[in-house]
């Protein structure tokens, strides 16, 4: 089926609104390198946690900015140093449990993959369902941190995409989308997939999002 040029509207005032990543606002330009790979496995992982992504972002933010952008630095950084930074970007409920699966996942990262998760992407075939299994074998990444990851990498890694996962969904609904990933994708160039998943996870978690589509349909049809 064609999708409709209402859906197409919508999805364009939704990316005009929300349409940063995740990425994006924790600093990181995304590529397919091990840098930026790593430290999209961090802001992952600290999007995993019960707390508010703005303040997940601003402590990814605050880690890297003292230096810790790679496994070996995070591996080698003392556990206060890695508390320290968590607290400054206001992530304190969890910042000590954060701060010891932060070492423990760099020392993993390294072990296994060389700092370098492309290997870990390759280990899988390249396959979403197998580079999601090793991602839970990383400590502090589940479910949530792995959707993240996912949603968020297909921009580079294209043997991922497209993938719209169940809270993309969610907000496809409220937003009065189709609920379904062949069809979502549809609406977009598949470089703007990661931007659509997020803005569609902003839907589902913010009713000021669908609020936000909502006005600037209006004003872009009168």
């Amino acid at each position: 089926m064609t999708p409709s040029g209402d859906d197409r509207a919508t999805v364009r005032d939704l990316l005009g609104e929300h349409g940063r990543t995740y990425a994006e606002e924790a600093g990181i330009r995304l590529r397919d390198t091990p840098q930026p790979l790593y430290e999209l496995l961090v802001l992952a992982h600290l999007l995993s946690a019960r707390i508010r992504a703005a303040t997940a972002v601003a402590a990814a933010r605050c880690l890297f900015d003292d230096g810790l952008r790679d496994a070996r630095a995070m591996r080698d950084a003392t556990w206060q140093r890695r508390v320290d930074a968590l607290g400054r970007g206001g992530y304190r409920r969890y910042d000590e449990r954060t701060s010891t699966q932060l070492g423990e996942a760099a020392e993993l990262v390294l072990d296994r993959y060389g700092g370098d998760l492309r290997r870990m992407r390759d280990a899988a075939g390249g396959r979403p369902e197998r580079i999601g299994e090793l991602l839970r074998e990383v400590p502090g990444i589940g479910p949530a941190g792995t959707a993240v990851f996912l949603r968020e990498v297909q921009g580079v890694w294209p043997g991922v995409a497209p993938y719209l996962d169940g809270k993309t969904m969610d907000g496809a609904r409220r937003l009065g989308l189709p609920a379904a990933p062949e069809k979502l994708a549809r609406l977009v160039g598949e470089e703007e997939l990661p931007s659509l998943a997020a803005a569609l996870v902003r839907a589902a978690l913010d009713r000021h999002v669908v609020r936000d589509v909502e006005e600037a349909h209006a004003r872009h049809a009168a």
